[in-house]
C-alpha cells in the first residue's frame, strides 16, 4: 500500500509541475533604446531588429505616448512621479493638447519580438521614475536602464489604457495609485 501511495504522490507532483510550466508565458526577446538613432545604430551592427522595425516601433511608441502617457494637473505632480526636468506640457508633446496638463517626456522605448505573431514587433514608450529608473507606459515593470537586451513576458507589451481626454491626475490621485510605475517588478537589461 505504501508503494502505491508514493507512486501516486510522485505522479501528482509531476503533473502539477507540468501544468505550472505550461501556464507560464513564453518569453520574447526585447531591447530598450533611448531613442530611434540608438536602435538604427544597433540595426546597422546586426542587432535584434532591422532599421524598418526600429522606425515602425518608434512610431508606435510615440503614438502610445500621445494616447496613453500619464497626465497630471501640474508640473510639480508630474515631476514628483518622474523626476525634475522629465516632464513637459501636453501642448508641447502633442498636437492640440492643453498647456495646463503635464506629461512625462519620452525617455526611450522598448521593443519586443513577438513570437507567434508572424515576426511582428511591439513597442512601449519608456518614462523616467523619480528613483532614476524607467518604466513602461502600461506601468507593469520598472527597469534599471533604457538600454540593453532582456527576455520579457509578452504582457510587458500590453496596450496601456488611454489617458487622452481623461481628467489629469492630481497629487491625491497619483498618491492613491501608489505613484506611476510602482506596481510592477523591477528588471535589469543586459548588454
Amino acid at each position: 500500500m505504501r508503494k502505491r501511495s508514493r507512486t501516486v504522490a510522485l505522479t501528482i507532483l509531476g503533473a502539477a509541475s507540468f501544468a505550472i510550466a505550461g501556464c507560464r508565458e513564453e518569453q520574447v526577446d526585447a531591447q530598450a533604446f533611448p531613442d530611434l538613432n540608438a536602435c538604427l545604430a544597433a540595426a546597422d551592427e546586426g542587432g535584434l531588429f532591422t532599421a524598418d522595425e526600429c522606425r515602425q516601433s518608434f512610431a508606435e511608441a510615440e503614438q502610445l505616448h500621445v494616447e496613453s502617457a500619464p497626465r497630471y494637473d501640474s508640473l510639480q505632480v508630474c515631476e514628483e512621479q518622474h523626476g525634475v526636468g522629465n516632464c513637459g506640457s501636453e501642448a508641447s508633446q502633442t498636437s492640440g493638447g492643453s498647456g495646463g496638463i503635464f506629461m512625462p517626456l519620452l525617455a526611450g522605448y522598448l521593443i519586443g519580438s513577438m513570437l507567434g505573431g508572424g515576426g511582428l514587433s511591439r513597442s512601449q514608450p519608456m518614462y523616467r521614475t523619480p528613483q532614476g529608473g524607467y518604466t513602461n507606459a502600461a506601468r507593469t515593470s520598472t527597469f534599471s536602464s533604457n538600454t540593453g537586451r532582456a527576455a520579457l513576458n509578452p504582457s510587458q507589451f500590453a496596450r496601456p489604457a488611454a489617458t487622452v481626454g481623461q481628467p489629469p491626475m492630481s497629487r491625491a490621485t497619483a498618491a492613491s495609485r501608489g505613484g506611476f510605475g510602482s506596481t510592477g517588478g523591477s528588471r535589469a537589461f543586459g548588454g
